[in-house]
């Protein structure tokens, strides 16, 4: 039997860009194991009454590395916005023995962004959207190496998926 490295797809990008709609088109296209940060975290403030910071992305990564050491693909979405989280992804995917994919999604349309966070219904239970004043206010740094890029202004999500993935080929 053949096996390939899994790989492991690294979302990042403000809220209300698009990137869970296309992380789960692409978690579904490529049968990938999808491991969403938000529901982590709204599952420990649920289920734990705690307030949670950086706990949601410690038992991403660990659910992440059992589907990795299974060789199974994984595909993260997370806001992801500092250097420190990127980093651990990408550790994550060494330590595993895994390929890595970094791809930041992203609305270049401030006012079609203002939109969609305004008119956005949670997919998670009991979650609270941020504002869009609280999205403008995010600390999301650049990235400082190159990656994959898509930006959704003026698309529809399946034009944004298919240049993801004619991106990832």
């Amino acid at each position: 039997m053949k096996t390939t490295k899994p790989v492991l797809y690294i979302f990042s990008g403000l809220p209300a860009v698009g990137k869970s709609s296309l992380a789960k088109l692409l978690a579904r296209e490529i049968c990938a194991s999808y491991i969403r940060v938000d529901t982590i975290e709204q599952g420990l403030r649920d289920l734990c009454s705690c307030k949670v910071e950086g706990e949601g992305y410690r038992l991403a990564y660990r659910t992440a590395a059992d589907n990795l050491k299974l060789g199974i693909s994984v595909v993260s979405d997370s806001c992801n916005p500092w250097t420190l989280t990127r980093r651990e992804w990408e550790n994550l995917a060494i330590e595993n023995r895994a390929e890595f994919i970094n791809i930041e999604v992203l609305c270049s349309d401030e006012d079609e962004h203002r939109k969609r966070a305004e008119n956005r219904i949670a997919e998670i239970e009991g979650l609270n959207l941020p504002s869009w004043e609280e999205i403008r206010k995010r600390d999301y740094h650049p990235w400082n190496k190159e990656i994959i890029t898509v930006d959704t202004a003026g698309k529809t999500v399946r034009q944004s998926f298919e240049e993801l993935v004619s991106k990832i080929c």
